[in-house]
């Protein structure tokens, strides 16, 4: 630091500094493993609630119904409820889930490309990094 030069600096934490801004809510929900399946699913189109429970491995009701919960929350998706025996409940992206669903495409698209390249990589740092890995 200069003698002229006397100001304190302050830190930049983040993106926004101090403050995250709201990245991080955000990061946190279209991060969740199971938000980004129930959206590519639903990238497909209108799903039943059935339907999204099959398509996705793994995924319990429970978890179902809290991540449809959150994305029609957070206005990325939309539910529509009909009034029959059982009723039936349909989810469909809205135009922000859309280019949620784009972006995520583009994600797979880049990881696809890259995957070789990754292995690659780590087999390299693993045989120079023993034990680091």
């Amino acid at each position: 630091m200069s003698v002229a030069h006397t100001q304190v600096t302050p830190q930049v934490g983040g993106p926004c500094g101090d403050d995250d801004c709201g990245i991080r809510e955000v990061l946190d929900r279209i991060g969740d493993k199971w938000t980004v399946l129930v959206v590519v699913e639903l990238a497909k189109g209108v799903r039943r609630f059935r339907e999204l429970h099959r398509a996705i491995p793994g995924i319990s009701q429970r978890m179902l119904t809290l991540t449809t919960r959150r994305l029609c929350r957070d206005g990325l998706a939309e539910r529509t409820a009909y009034p029959t025996i059982p009723p039936q409940v349909e989810y469909r992206l809205t135009p922000m889930g859309r280019s949620l669903a784009g972006a995520i495409q583009q994600l797979a698209d880049w990881s696809r490309e890259h995957k070789d390249a990754m292995q690659d990589a780590r087999a390299h740092w693993d045989a120079d990094h023993p034990g680091e890995g």
